[in-house]
């Protein structure tokens, strides 16, 4: 039974341990894809000359990825050790137990040795008083025998165990090892990042005014859109509601289906996926002070993510395309999935893939993603409604 609960016991704790080196393994790669497409637009940005803002700006993301990227590194290296320190106590266990049991299969041995005759053997049975204690004579001598069998192979079978954990542990160290050479590396990369960081940094403060200027024009462009996209949605919830016999403009009238499709949504709150295959988050949500220059404060209803060229935008969850329009002296759409009460809302859409009506699943192509006016980058503006109030999309995506 000690056995039989050491086992069990070792082997839940590396299926815990498994689930969570999954999880680990699922963030790396997602971080890893991350820091391929900040190494290819930070390359773009510096052949096309683009404003030394953008420049900045991109460095910043990578420091602030390869850091994640570390943290998650020694999230990983921490988990090994758990994994190996499990691995050493396991072993010393099965070490006293083996121990244990050679003493007492030795014992059995040399009892069995005393009573290997057949005379021997047949002199026990003959000396029995009757024959019911005769029958549990030879049930005993047939049970000693398998008992001592048994012994034998369970020697073997722990012996074999500890062979295994010990090249188990072999593997651990040496990963270990590989990681945290992986993470000084990439320590030093985040140092030299910080350096040209802050040399573009003093160019920009040296001429700050040309700069505010950028940011507030910019600034502008993407307030007027957000507007746009508002007046949108409030129209979209009236004329929704007129249908229905609703008279709320700011709230959808609710069938039994789109409550269902609602609930749904909310429940996979934290678990939608990205609305592009790969790439970063440039803007995050919400207002803040610039990352560069300070005296400025920029607001964002959605965050913005850069992506490859021809990249295609996609639906973080099922639902329904309720409204698609252009953005005015553009070739832009926007494009906008219903999910019940929820919206989720895809700016910058080049080439459609979809039409009003349309019902899509999770992860289904709603269209190419074009240049972004503001930057000339491709640059998906992404958005979550619940009904006409804007909701944080770094709560509602995986890991964003």
């Amino acid at each position: 039974m000690k056995r039989l609960f050491l086992i069990i016991l070792f082997f839940v704790s590396m299926i815990s341990f498994g689930q969570t080196k999954s999880e680990l393994e699922k963030e790396r790669q997602q971080i890893q894809q991350q820091i391929k497409q900040l190494n290819k637009s930070l390359s773009k940005s510096n052949s096309d000359k683009q404003s030394v803002l953008e420049r900045v700006n991109t460095i910043n993301q990578r420091i602030s990825v390869a850091e994640r990227l570390v943290r998650l590194n020694n999230k990983e290296s921490n988990l090994l050790t758990r994994e190996i320190n499990a691995n050493a106590q396991a072993i010393d266990k099965l070490r006293t137990q083996i121990k244990e049991l050679k003493a007492s299969y030795s014992v059995m041995v040399v009892d069995a040795y005393k009573s290997k005759s057949q005379q021997n053997r047949i002199m026990f049975l003959l000396s029995s008083e009757n024959f019911k204690q005769a029958f549990k004579r030879l049930e005993y001598m047939k049970q000693f025998a398998i008992h001592r069998k048994d012994q034998a192979l369970e020697i073997q079978e722990q012996t074999k165990t500890i062979q295994d954990l010990n090249a188990k542990l072999f593997d651990q160290r040496k990963a270990k090892e590989e990681i945290l050479k992986k993470n000084r590396a990439r320590l030093k990369k985040l140092n030299s990042d910080k350096i040209v960081e802050q040399e573009l940094i003093s160019t920009i403060l040296k001429s700050e005014n040309k700069y505010k200027r950028e940011i507030k024009s910019k600034q502008a462009e993407i307030s007027k859109i957000d507007k746009l996209i508002n007046k949108l949605i409030l129209n979209a919830i009236a004329e929704e509601n007129k249908k229905v016999g609703g008279s709320s403009s700011s709230r959808f009238k609710m069938t039994p289906e789109a409550t269902l499709l609602g609930n749904k949504f909310e429940d996979n709150k934290g678990k939608l996926s990205w609305p592009v295959v790969s790439g970063f988050v440039s803007r995050p949500y919400g207002e803040r002070s610039h990352a560069i220059v300070k005296t400025v404060k920029t607001t964002s209803q959605g965050v913005r993510i850069k992506t490859e060229e021809n990249a295609n935008a996609r639906a973080v969850y099922d639902g329904e395309v309720s409204q698609v329009h252009i953005i005015p002296k553009t070739n832009l759409y926007i494009v906008f999935l219903r999910h019940g009460q929820y919206l989720s809302v895809y700016k910058n859409i080049s080439q459609l893939s979809v039409k009003k009506g349309d019902k899509v699943k999770r992860n289904e192509f709603i269209g190419t993603i074009g240049k972004d006016i503001t930057d000339g980058t491709t640059t998906l503006g992404f958005y979550i409604y619940k009904n006409d109030k804007t909701q944080n999309p770094a709560h509602w995506i995986y890991k964003m």
